[in-house]
C-alpha cells in the first residue's frame, strides 16, 4: 500500500469534483454567449475577472450537489475501491449533477424573458401551468439547440470522468488507515463548509445572491457571476413572496399611497448623514425610555442621551425587520422585511427607487461605509443594486490595528475615517455609515477597558463605547465646513439583549431609535406616534422639498396627513399593523386579532368587538401587503411604475 493510505482516492475526487467546476465554467460561458446582448461585459480583462468571481457562486452550488458523494467517497467502508462501489458512485454523482446542471441550460432562453437567473419563484410559477407537457415540447422543438449542447456536455463529461479511475486494493482495517481516513474527512468536511458558506471569516454570513452583485460594473454582470442552481438553492426557502388579491387599486392609492409627492417645504439641498448603529437598540437609550416607567431603569448612551435633547425623536418606533440587511433595506430603499427578507427573497436584482437613487438624481455624491470585511452582511452587493457611487469598507481603511479580531474596525477609529473621508467630498453628499462595534462577542478595545459601565447584559459596555464614539465623530465633524448644512439621522437596525421585562413584550421587541439632527435646530422635540424605519427616506426627502413623485410605503413623519402613523411588521409568525388605537395581525389574508395599542402582551383578543376602526385598519393592512408583493414580484419598485 501506499505510504500514504488512500492517497489514490483523493487525487481521483478531486478530479471528479474538478470536472464540475470545468463544467459550470463552460455553461456560464454559453450562458453569456447566448444572452451577451443583455449582459454588458466591456473587455476580456472583465470577461476573465467575473468568471474568477463566479467561481465561489459554482463551489456552492457544487458542493451542495455532491455532498453525499464525496462523504460516501471518502469514509473508510473498506469497499471504496471496489467495482460495484465506484459504480454506484459513478451514478450518484451523475444522477445529481446532472438535474443541477440543467438549470443552467434552461436559463440560455429563459432569461431573455426574465432578465434574472431562475429562483425557487421561478418553480412556483411552473407549478401553475397546466400545461406543462406542451410546453416542454415547445421548448424542446423550438430550442433543440439547447438540448443538444447540454447532451454533448453531459457526453463529454461522462467522458472525460471515466479517463480516471479509482485503483482497486483491497484495504486492511489498520491503525494507519484509519487514521489517516478520519484526518482526511475532517480536512475535507470543513473545505467543503467553507466552500458551501463561501467564506471561514465569522465576520460574513453564507453568500447569496446579493453577493454577485459586489463585483460587478453593471447590474446585469451579476447574472454572469450566478449560476441558476445556485440562485435556486438560495431562494428555496425564500420565496414567501406571493401576489395577493384583498382590495382594488382605489384603496391602495387612497389609503397606501404608494407614491408620494410632497410640497411642504422650500426646495433645498442639504447634505444627508446617516448612522445606523449595530443592534442600538431603543432600550439602552434614557431619551426614549422616559415614559415606559421601567423600575430602576438605567440607559448606557450618555452622548445620544444629549443629542437628543437637541433633535426630533421618535419614541415609538420600530424596526421593519430583524437582522442587519434588513435595516439597511428598510432605512435607504423602504423596504421593509418580513417573513423572509427581500434582499435574499428572488427579487433584489431590479431597477429600485430608493434614498441613493432620488439624491443621487439631484446631483448628490452617495457612499456607504461599513468597517467590516468588504461584503459583510450582504451591504455591498445590496448598495451596489441601489447604486452608492462609494463604498468604503475595513479594504478601503486599510489598518488592521484597528481590527477587533472578529467583525470589523472598531467604531472609534472607522467612524474619525468616515469624518475625513466625507469632509474631502464635495457638497451636497449623502453618506451612510454601519457600524459594528456594538455586536457579541461584546468586548471593548482594551486601552478602554473599565471605561464603560459593564451594566446587567454583555452588550451594555458596548453600547457605551459606541456612544462615546460617536461622540468623537460629532466633535470632529462640528469643524468641517459641512457640518452646518447637514441633516443627520440616527437609527439601528434591530434590538439584541433584552435585560427589561418590559422589552420582553411582544410590542417591544424590535423598537429602535429614530433621531433626526440638525445643527440649525430646525427639527426638535419629542414625538410619541408610531413610527417605523421605512418612514426615514419620505422624511427626510419632505424636509428637503424634493419637488417629485416617488415611490415609498412609509410616511413623513413631519407633515403627512394622507397616512396617519402606522407601522407594519411581521411578528410571532403573523404580519402586524400597528396605528391609531389599535394592533392588528393578519395571517396574509384576513385579520386574525385586534388588540388595543397598551396592550404589549397582546393577551386581549377583541376580534369579536370589531368596530369601524378596526376594519379600517384591516382594510389598510390588505392594501399595504397586496401592493408590496405586486411590486416587488411585478418590479414596480420604482414612482413611474403605476
Amino acid at each position: 500500500m501506499n505510504k500514504f493510505p488512500r492517497l489514490n482516492e483523493y487525487k481521483v475526487l478531486f478530479y471528479r469534483i474538478g470536472l464540475a467546476y470545468l463544467f459550470y465554467m463552460m455553461a456560464r460561458i454559453l450562458f453569456y454567449f447566448y444572452n451577451q446582448n443583455l449582459i454588458k461585459i466591456d473587455s476580456f480583462v472583465a470577461f476573465i475577472k467575473l468568471c474568477y468571481h463566479g467561481l465561489a457562486f459554482d463551489t456552492t452550488t457544487i458542493l451542495y450537489a455532491n455532498s453525499l458523494f464525496i462523504i460516501l467517497s471518502i469514509l473508510p467502508l473498506l469497499i471504496n475501491t471496489r467495482k460495484g462501489f465506484q459504480k454506484f458512485l459513478f451514478y450518484l454523482y451523475f444522477t445529481v449533477n446532472l438535474i443541477f446542471y440543467t438549470a443552467n441550460f434552461i436559463d440560455f432562453i429563459y432569461y431573455k424573458y426574465t432578465f434574472n437567473r431562475s429562483t425557487r419563484a421561478s418553480l412556483d410559477t411552473l407549478q401553475n401551468e397546466s400545461n406543462k407537457g406542451s410546453l416542454f415540447l415547445n421548448f424542446l422543438v423550438g430550442y433543440w439547440h439547447v438540448f443538444l449542447l447540454f447532451f454533448l456536455m453531459a457526453f463529454l463529461w461522462i467522458y472525460l470522468y471515466k479517463k480516471v479511475k479509482v485503483k482497486h486494493h483491497e484495504s486492511k482495517p489498520n491503525f494507519k488507515y484509519f487514521l489517516a481516513s478520519i484526518f482526511s474527512f475532517l480536512l475535507i468536511a470543513t473545505l467543503c463548509i467553507g466552500g458551501i458558506r463561501g467564506d471561514f471569516r465569522k465576520s460574513t454570513r453564507p453568500i447569496n445572491l446579493l453577493d454577485a452583485s459586489r463585483f460587478v460594473t453593471d447590474a446585469s454582470q451579476a447574472d454572469f457571476v450566478l449560476n441558476t442552481p445556485f440562485a435556486i438553492i438560495r431562494t428555496w426557502n425564500t420565496n414567501t413572496f406571493k401576489k395577493v388579491n384583498l382590495v382594488d387599486k382605489t384603496t391602495i392609492d387612497s389609503l397606501l399611497v404608494p407614491i408620494k409627492y410632497y410640497k411642504n417645504n422650500p426646495k433645498t439641498k442639504p447634505n444627508v448623514v446617516i448612522l445606523i448603529l449595530e443592534s442600538y437598540a431603543k432600550e439602552y437609550i434614557s431619551a426614549f425610555n422616559k415614559d415606559m416607567n421601567i423600575r430602576n431603569y438605567k440607559g448606557y448612551s450618555p452622548f445620544v442621551d444629549s443629542l437628543a435633547q437637541h433633535s426630533m425623536i421618535y419614541t415609538n418606533g420600530y424596526a421593519n425587520g430583524y437582522k442587519s440587511i434588513h435595516g439597511m433595506s428598510s432605512v435607504i430603499a423602504g423596504i421593509p422585511s418580513f417573513k423572509d427578507a427581500f434582499t435574499s427573497s428572488p427579487y433584489p436584482k431590479q431597477k429600485i427607487e430608493s434614498l441613493v437613487s432620488v439624491l443621487k438624481s439631484e446631483g448628490y455624491d452617495t457612499s456607504f461605509f461599513h468597517g467590516a470585511p468588504n461584503g459583510s452582511m450582504g451591504f455591498l452587493g445590496f448598495g451596489n443594486i441601489l447604486g452608492y457611487d462609494h463604498y468604503y469598507g475595513k479594504n478601503e481603511y486599510n489598518n488592521d490595528a484597528d481590527f477587533d479580531g472578529v467583525w470589523g474596525i472598531w467604531d472609534e477609529p472607522f467612524m474619525q475615517y468616515f469624518n475625513k473621508t466625507i469632509s474631502k467630498k464635495e457638497q451636497p453628499f449623502m453618506a451612510t455609515l454601519f457600524s459594528v462595534s456594538s455586536h457579541e462577542p461584546y468586548i471593548v478595545p482594551d486601552k478602554y477597558q473599565g471605561k464603560f459601565p459593564k451594566g446587567d447584559n454583555p452588550i451594555h459596555q458596548c453600547i457605551g463605547y459606541t456612544d462615546y464614539a460617536l461622540k468623537q465623530f460629532f466633535d470632529a465633524a462640528k469643524k468641517e465646513k459641512w457640518y452646518q448644512n447637514t441633516i443627520f439621522v440616527l437609527v439601528a437596525d434591530h434590538d439584541n439583549l433584552i435585560y427589561y421585562d418590559d422589552y420582553l413584550k411582544d410590542q417591544n421587541f424590535h423598537t429602535v431609535p429614530i433621531l433626526f439632527f440638525s445643527p440649525n435646530k430646525k427639527y426638535v422635540g419629542v414625538n410619541k406616534d408610531w413610527a417605523q424605519q421605512i418612514d426615514i427616506y419620505p422624511t427626510l426627502l419632505d424636509m428637503m422639498g424634493y419637488d417629485k413623485p416617488f415611490r415609498s410605503w412609509g410616511r413623513s413623519l413631519i407633515s403627512e396627513k394622507k397616512v396617519p402613523p402606522f407601522v407594519m411588521r411581521y411578528s410571532s409568525d403573523h404580519y402586524q399593523m400597528m396605528s391609531g388605537n389599535y394592533i392588528c395581525t393578519f395571517d396574509g389574508e384576513k385579520a386574525v386579532g385586534f388588540y388595543k395599542k397598551e396592550d404589549k402582551d397582546l393577551k386581549n383578543n377583541l376580534i369579536g368587538q370589531r368596530n369601524a376602526e378596526m376594519n379600517l385598519l384591516e382594510k389598510r393592512c390588505k392594501a399595504f401587503l397586496q401592493d408590496y408583493m405586486e411590486r416587488i414580484i411585478d418590479k414596480k419598485l420604482t414612482s413611474k411604475d403605476k
